[in-house]
């Protein structure tokens, strides 16, 4: 085995993992909300990536400029139309509400798309490498996407520790009815909060279909993912989410080198070590609220 390789491969994919992770981060820290649509939005995000590419003719990177915001937008308008009721209420509550938005997505997706995989072709950037030396080589694409990963967990944090409205965001989070009484908007908070999630996975989704094949049905296993990298790094930690993607990247980059069919194996199994020995993550608060 090249541990080398195997470790930098690890690495690169956490980067994606922390993309899926974000927009999931966001929505609990902020609005206590666990969004079981996360990943059939990521699925989402690719499949109108493809029709956008159809459409005007870009690579898929180009499209990322127009498909951010839109997923700001829908995120904006998901959290005023429906996620408004879902706040404070019994966590059965938004179980159930998420899940039945997740199905409606993909049933929606293979109205429109078919089951038919499709991929985002991005160009010679998706297979080029830098070769290290005889033994290690970086994949361009994967390199790119780990920066853009770091790029977007520092500008939130940017964010969040140095403006106003950031600052209203850790006051919700911590305690939303005093928030509220010191004339914070709790819905303007929470409709950014979610915009912001949804234009981070706009950015996942359409890295993911440029990495691998997707269907209408893969949204669940992108939450899978992302809220194993959650809770490795610690619910409510944004540079936890990165932590945790590149543990959980790591551990499926060594099962897949020891042997094919245990890459997810070995991600899960990981995970629920971090369950039983540090339920809080890596960067986890030492209580849970």
């Amino acid at each position: 085995m090249n541990w080398v390789n195997t470790l930098i491969s690890g690495i690169l994919v956490g980067g994606q993992y922390a993309l899926y992770a974000t927009g999931l981060s966001l929505t609990f820290g902020v609005m206590r909300i666990i969004n079981l649509a996360h990943g059939d939005m990521a699925v989402a995000a690719a499949f109108a990536c493809s029709t956008l590419m159809l459409t005007l003719g870009w690579n898929p990177l180009a499209v990322i400029v127009v498909l951010v915001p839109l997923g700001f937008a829908g995120g904006w308008l998901l959290q005023r139309v429906a996620f408004d009721r879902l706040v404070g209420v019994d966590p059965s509550y938004q179980i159930v509400a998420t899940f039945g938005l997740s199905i409606a997505v993909q049933n929606l997706l293979l109205r429109i798309y078919s089951p038919t995989p499709r991929g985002l072709n991005a160009g010679s950037i998706a297979t080029a490498s830098i070769r290290v030396t005889d033994d290690v080589a970086i994949g361009w694409f994967p390199l790119v996407r780990f920066v853009v990963a770091v790029a977007v967990l520092g500008a939130l944090s940017v964010f969040i520790a140095g403006t106003r409205l950031g600052r209203a965001f850790r006051a919700t989070s911590d305690d939303s009815e005093a928030a509220r009484l010191m004339g914070i908007d709790n819905r303007v908070v929470y409709a950014v909060a979610l915009g912001l999630s949804g234009a981070t996975i706009a950015l996942a989704g359409v890295f993911n279909g440029i990495q691998t094949q997707f269907a209408a049905a893969d949204g669940p296993l992108l939450l899978i993912y992302a809220f194993e990298a959650v809770v490795i790094g610690g619910l409510g930690s944004l540079w936890g989410t990165l932590v945790g993607g590149i543990v959980l990247g790591v551990s499926q980059t060594i099962g897949a080198e020891i042997e094919p069919g245990w890459k997810q194996l070995f991600g899960h199994l990981v995970f629920l070590a971090f369950l039983v020995v540090r339920p809080n993550g890596i960067l986890g608060a030492k209580e849970s609220r």
